[in-house]
């Protein structure tokens, strides 16, 4: 077994519920019965795009939105999905009919209950074409829901009916095995119909913003802090420990590890390279393999990236090895194929059975550039850019290409940097040559990865579009038989990589410093992590 495969293993293997090592410490005097002051203290490093959850597609707005909402089904401690809101389900017609019973507790975070017409009109507006969410294809499981989205029926058909306050009755085009994961993803938590349509600006004030998740939003200092408490009306209020969580925006990695050191954060990520040495052997460091992708994906509709050939050049100059072993120090494991390793199939992990879809070769990528170049007209390349969202790891590895770039293939390629929020909203407008993007599954399947390039996907912001990829994926998600459904998957992405509208760079992982004052962070592979169990001790 390969090396990276071992290693990955070995770290899934360790219990994701951690409690952080290392010495008492004397509490606080504070609120609990042990005299320890339940707040701590995280940093999410940029403003939230968005914590509407009908609308947000990004996972800084996702660490809060699953502490202040709940969907039908949660997370337990190691990430597994279980029943949340809903009590009890009753799944018949082979699998196609779903019938969930909304807990009799559930409530809202000003003492309303949540009944299942709140699910049925927040699923229904994710599938509105007038609110434009770039997740509704998530939703394109359940029996006339595409065909809403897409113009070509009506919200009438959408297979999702509350029968009665509550009882939501799910019609899927097809059985599903994994539709329960799906559920745990916020695109499918509830919203108050009345909140929402009396107020477009209702998810941007605290004062206005209602939820009904272990947690509640009680300030929002944009581009400073976000702040939760623990929500009283919530159903298992009693587990939750912490009182209070601050979210501070500190996107500067060597000042929010400072602010670790002394104590202002309780909990950091993504740790400046140059003190990973320093802090490897450390009880408070821990790393998560995370089940995701980072890249940076090309605008095929714009040259020099309209090109298949000068597509490959780029990616075939890059040094993954270089990246991984010499900037980000942090276990991530190159990437030669969109889907990360961690999902066993009946003939092992996915990623090891698909094996790697090309080698770095620069020869190669000298030739393929030239071909692509003669196939055009071009005697000269036309001028490349390349957009990263700010921070320092970014900066770092896109400088580190750009060398490579102009080393393999002599390019000269421009480095053009924004903030996340900018980032994103200019990616969507289509106005980029080639930018820096992650992918992270929420949950672990192929599909999740492999759905971000359909040709009908708003996330696919490539311009790509191959009828065959589209429908060798539709058929995995109507296949039963899982042997042949990841057969399908896999044939799916060698389409992909032939067409390579992106440079897949390596699989994630994450670093975190935790402070032995807090114990029962839930570390996931596939999200933030979270606090739901969590508490400060002395």
């Amino acid at each position: 077994m390969k090396k990276w495969m071992l290693l990955f293993i070995l770290l899934l293997s360790v219990s994701t519920v951690l409690g952080a090592c290392g010495g008492d410490k004397e509490g606080e005097i504070g609120v609990d019965g042990n005299g320890v002051n339940q707040e701590i203290t995280l940093n999410i490093k940029t403003e939230p795009p968005s914590l509407d959850p009908g609308l947000s597609t990004d996972t800084t707005s996702a660490w809060v939105l699953d502490h202040v909402f709940e969907g039908l089904y949660t997370t337990d401690e190691d990430g597994n999905p279980i029943l949340g809101a809903a009590e009890s389900v009753d799944v018949t017609e082979g699998g196609a009919v779903h019938t969930f019973t909304i807990r009799d507790d559930a409530n809202w975070t000003d003492g309303t209950p949540v009944t299942a017409a709140d699910f049925e009109y927040a699923w229904k507006r994710v599938l509105n074409p007038e609110v434009g969410s770039r997740f509704a294809f998530y939703l394109y499981y359940i029996k006339g829901a595409e065909e809403y989205n897409t113009g070509n029926g009506t919200v009438e058909e959408v297979g999702v009916e509350a029968v009665d306050e509550k009882t939501l009755k799910v019609t899927l085009n097809a059985p599903l095995g994994y539709f329960d994961k799906l559920l745990t993803m916020w695109t499918y938590y509830p919203v108050k119909k009345e909140l929402v349509e009396g107020n477009k600006d209702w998810s941007t004030d605290p004062e206005t913003y209602i939820s009904n998740g272990p947690f509640k939003m009680t300030k929002w200092a944009h581009d400073s802090e976000i702040v939760i408490e623990k929500n009283k009306d919530y159903y298992d209020e009693s587990t939750v420990k912490l009182n209070k969580v601050t979210f501070k925006m500190v996107n500067e990695a060597t000042t929010f590890y400072q602010m670790y050191k002394t104590g202002e954060l309780d909990l950091i990520s993504t740790l400046p390279t140059d003190v990973l040495e320093a802090e490897r052997d450390s009880d408070e460091y821990l790393v998560v393999p995370r089940y995701g992708t980072y890249m940076y994906i090309f605008n095929v509709t714009k040259e020099p990236f309209t090109n298949a050939k000068v597509r490959k050049a780029f990616s075939l100059s890059v040094n993954r090895d270089l990246v991984v072993d010499n900037i980000n120090k942090a276990g991530e494991i190159p990437a030669y194929g969109m889907v990360p390793p961690g999902v066993a199939t009946p003939d092992g992990d996915f990623r090891e059975v698909g094996g790697k879809h090309f080698e770095e070769d620069a020869d190669e990528a000298k030739k393929l550039l030239a071909e692509g170049m003669k196939e055009e007209g071009w005697d000269t390349l036309p001028q490349v850019e390349l957009l990263y969202t700010t921070s320092e790891g970014n900066k770092k590895i896109a400088e580190a290409v750009q060398e490579m770039i102009k080393k393999n293939l002599d390019i000269d390629l421009k480095l053009v940097n924004q903030e996340s929020k900018t980032q994103l909203a200019t990616v969507n407008q289509g106005n980029f040559q080639m930018s820096r993007m992650g992918w992270v599954g929420t949950f672990v399947d192929p599909v999740i990865n492999l759905d971000y390039f359909l040709g009908g996907s708003p996330n696919n912001r490539t311009g790509w579009v191959n009828d065959e990829y589209d429908s060798l994926l539709e058929q995995s998600k109507i296949e039963q038989d899982d042997k042949k459904r990841y057969d399908l998957l896999h044939q799916a992405e060698a389409v992909l990589m032939e067409d390579m509208p992106f440079i897949p760079m390596y699989y994630n992982s994450n670093t975190y410093l935790t402070s032995p004052k807090l114990e029962n962070v839930a570390y996931y592979v596939n999200r933030q992590p979270f606090l739901k169990w969590a508490e400060k001790v002395k």
